[in-house]
């Protein structure tokens, strides 16, 4: 069972611990089955004969007895907490080491908000039953076992009433258990679907506002936030009636033990004092299934969020360094595609069709075409972010299949399309690209990416604050902060993915003159949708629904690539084409 191998594998550490819980909890269930017998004894042999000595001895007994047990009690609650707060931090750590390795195809399988969820709330929903499995699930088995021979050693008639109260409780338990189950399955998926939706509006709440929609994305969270708390309900509606049908049962006992024994004491076929001990024990028992009821309402959950956390953690990563990974001999960062067909899982058409070009160590290559043509595609496939469905991609000669991932990372500087800053500092986020980077490396990086003038009118400077996700700074400002933390890298292949979009014509000019500077010896790839941004480039590649129609110079593309020069005249008007 997957719910097992979880726990399994993460307490296996924690092994000495739990089973010093176990022990402690021993001798807690032992003491308790004890103490009844003493209570017994002390009213048949002192308080039913007036032997006060006998009350004093055995009365100073139970107190000792029972407060060595509200110690060991305590003990064993501590240690049982630090198992699961570790088995938690464990847990969390492991789905975030999983969630490292993914590619963007299991990023997209889960989703952002699913994965929070499992890293959270499932883990919590784990420490919790693990909180009162130590205790409560240790402890209840031997009370209930060991309540009933102690019970049929009182008195065998009396004990008969165990064989109808216990069935009628396991009924309960299991009809409990096999509606729940499923109930907090479904659960945890209205969970993922709350955090969905309240992480879109947070993300987009500009959006949002812009279109006059607030009302329409209350009604959405409304309409998932009213289906999560319907199926709360009918869980809580199920634990409502069983903790009554429950307790129910348990008076009932009571007030038939204390019926049946009445007659047995008045006609002297059982002393008084046994008579409270057996209603002790009985009392032990069915607390015991209360216990194991209580479980009842934690098992299904923890099942669940087991479930979903073991589905992170064992899921292998679609791409992987492979075993026996190749290095390059000469790191140039020379880029070749080899007829490369891409299509995204599950998508009906390929992406990239036929895909070949070459791009050589010291030159500029730029990308252009229209929207959806698969121009941040082909950057993808180049850090391995997605593999190529067919064909080949070599860089520095070898297969990127076959190159060992961190490697290869480390001779890339990427720029995605949508710049994102960590929160930290200016310096944290640069750092982020080159950990060992000096302050001189850092304004120096900020200057070729045009961001040196406006880091030095922050408070702080270098050390000025960047809220998460770079909220605090402008789209045109974030973008260079990104370029920066490429360009401090010094690595041997650029990728920038159309981050100069939100520069205006004169930065973008200057950066771009910075930058051929310093990457005179680096391979760089730009795809961009303004042709001003890749007109200077050694090589454009033109692309139209995923296909090549056009690589060479602006010049020759000018020359002998139609929808090349379509889109130079409609940005810079048909004077420039003469």
């Amino acid at each position: 069972m997957t719910f097992i191998r979880l726990l399994r594998r993460f307490l296996a550490p924690y092994a000495v611990s739990a089973w010093l819980v176990v022990g402690l909890l021993l001798l807690q269930a032992i003491g308790n089955l004890f103490l009844p017998n003493l209570n017994a004894d002390l009213i048949n042999h002192g308080v039913a004969v007036g032997n006060i000595g006998y009350i004093w001895h055995t009365g100073a007994l139970m107190l000792g007895i029972t407060a060595a047990l509200g110690v060991i009690s305590i003990a064993a609650v501590y240690l049982a907490s630090r198992i699961s707060m570790g088995v938690g931090r464990d847990m969390r750590a492991s789905v975030f080491s999983a969630v490292q390795t993914f590619s963007q195809v299991e990023m997209n399988r889960f989703g952002a908000a699913s994965l929070i969820t499992r890293n959270t709330n499932d883990v919590q929903q784990l420490q919790i039953f693990l909180q009162m499995a130590l205790t409560m699930m240790v402890v209840a088995p031997i009370m209930a076992v060991g309540g009933i021979i102690m019970a049929i050693q009182e008195n065998v008639t009396l004990s008969s009433l165990l064989i109808v109260v216990i069935p009628l409780m396991a009924a309960v338990i299991l009809t409990v258990f096999s509606r729940a189950v499923p109930l907090f399955q479904s659960m945890q998926k209205k969970i993922d679907r709350i955090n969905l939706i309240l992480r879109e509006q947070i993300m987009g709440i500009r959006v949002i506002r812009a279109f006059v929609q607030t009302k329409r994305e209350q009604e959405r969270f409304e309409e998932a936030n009213l289906d999560l708390t319907t199926t709360a309900l009918t869980v809580n509606r199920i634990f409502v009636l069983a903790f009554p049908a429950m307790m129910g049962i348990l008076y009932l006992t009571n007030v038939a033990v204390i019926w049946f024994g009445g007659h047995l004491v008045d006609s002297g076929a059982m002393p008084i004092g046994n008579i409270f001990a057996f209603l002790n024990y009985i009392i032990q028992i069915l607390m015991s299934v209360l216990m194991a009821t209580m479980m009842v309402i934690l098992v299904p959950r923890a099942v669940a969020s087991g479930e979903r956390l073991m589905e992170v953690i064992t899921t292998e990563p679609a791409i992987v360094t492979p075993d026996n990974a190749l290095s390059p001999d000469t790191v140039t960062g020379e880029i070749s595609f080899h007829n490369v067909d891409f299509g995204y899982l599950g998508g009906e058409e390929l992406v990239l069709k036929g895909i070949s070009f070459t791009c050589k160590a010291g030159t500029t290559t730029g990308i252009i075409g229209g929207t959806g043509s698969g121009k941040s595609t082909i950057l993808s496939l180049i850090p391995r972010l997605f593999d190529v469905t067919s064909g080949t991609l070599e860089v520095d000669g070898i297969d990127v299949r076959k190159r060992n991932l961190e490697e290869m990372w480390q001779e890339i500087g990427y720029v995605p399309q949508f710049a994102y800053l960590f929160r930290g500092t200016v310096a944290d986020n640069l750092r982020t690209g080159n950990p060992t980077a000096t302050e001189d490396q850092m304004w120096q990086a900020l200057e070729i990416a045009q961001a040196r003038d406006f880091v030095e009118a922050m408070p702080g400077k270098l050390e000025g604050v960047i809220d998460q996700g770079g909220t605090n700074v402008s789209g045109g400002q974030r973008q260079r902060l990104a370029i920066a933390r490429a360009v401090i890298r010094n690595p041997r292949l650029y990728l920038f993915d159309d981050c100069f979009s939100a520069l205006d014509a004169a930065t973008d000019a200057r950066l771009r003159a910075a930058l051929s500077l310093s990457t005179k010896t680096a391979t760089a790839i730009i795809v961009s949708q303004r042709v001003s941004t890749i007109m200077h480039a050694h090589s454009i590649i033109v692309l139209d629904e995923g296909a090549i129609v056009g690589i060479g110079t602006h010049e020759e593309l000018m020359r002998t690539c139609p929808p090349y020069e379509e889109i130079v005249v409609s940005q810079l008007g048909k004077e420039h084409v003469a």
